[in-house]
């Protein structure tokens, strides 16, 4: 299933997208994408079995209509830094051994049409587009066989990125990662039933229209499996975390000279089955 939430920020209420792609109000199902919800698969069957029932009773939702982080109340969001080879290369660092951790805020936590707000001081605040993970059961020190057993489904992500923050400012990637806004995640919460193989998707960010990156989740070093069995390995994953899985070549710290983002500017990105969102860039 596609799960959304729509609403003002802070008022957000639970929907979903039909195959014939209709948005629907599901508030009545009384069930919201929260740990209860994503811990426990027998409620996307309920879920699914209700819908069967009541969807010609379902409000649908205008076209117009706030949609917000379908993933609403994660403890956490796990990154995964230089996970792609090409955006290694051009990041000019070796392809890591072991992944690269870090966390994001999730005051970071956005819609996927709200807009990026350029943060003060910044110097560098660039794009990265990525496939991330949304558990389902809580994972702690689990196999790469049994991994996907604690995956509930996938979402796109923007992991916006201030630079300077990120590597000049005592090397700590967090700050880098954490401002206000720089997290904009949907516009769908995809169940990961929908998504035949999560290592065969194309990826792409366009700024202004123009093509920025466009890649496929083949070319990740670690895939989804190897992630959520390392990471439980030093942490507990709760149902509702997220875990972006890195960027592919592209960013504008790549560029030369190296491009980054100004007032004004439109970022829009992508992933197969995942949809596509949309975001203006504002200064704070």
């Amino acid at each position: 299933m596609k799960l959304i939430r729509f609403g003002k920020p802070g008022q957000e209420k639970p929907g979903l997208v039909t195959a014939a792609g209709k948005k629907l109000d599901s508030s009545a199902s009384g069930f919201d994408w929260n740990a209860d919800f994503l811990g426990n698969s027998e409620h996307l069957k309920q879920l699914e079995e209700w819908l069967e029932r009541h969807s010609a009773e379902c409000p649908e939702i205008d076209d117009n209509e706030r949609l917000g982080s379908p993933v609403p109340f994660p403890s956490k969001i796990m990154c995964v830094g230089l996970n792609y080879s090409l955006h290694a290369k051009e990041s000019g660092m070796d392809v890591p051994r072991q992944p690269v951790l870090f966390m994001k805020a999730t005051s970071a936590l956005t819609g996927p049409f709200d807009p990026i707000i350029i943060p003060r001081n910044s110097k560098a605040t660039d794009w990265e587009v990525e496939l991330a993970i949304v558990i389902g059961k809580k994972a702690s020190y689990v196999s790469e066989e049994d991994a996907m057993d604690h995956v509930f489904g996938y979402v796109l992500h923007n992991d916006v990125s201030e630079r300077d923050f990120q590597l000049n400012h005592g090397g700590q990637w967090v700050k880098g990662k954490s401002c206000d806004t720089f997290a904009p995640v949907g516009p769908y919460l995809v169940s990961k039933d929908e998504i035949k193989d999560p290592h065969n998707l194309r990826l792409w960010l366009k700024v202004n229209g123009k093509m920025m990156q466009d890649s496929n989740t083949s070319d990740l070093v670690f895939n989804v499996p190897q992630l959520v069995s390392y990471i439980s390995q030093y942490m507990s994953l709760l149902p509702g975390d997220i875990i972006s899985t890195g960027t592919p070549a592209g960013v504008g710290m790549g560029l030369k000279p190296p491009t980054y983002l100004k007032a004004g500017d439109e970022v829009e990105l992508g992933i197969d089955g995942l949809g596509v969102s949309r975001q203006k860039v504002q200064e704070l």
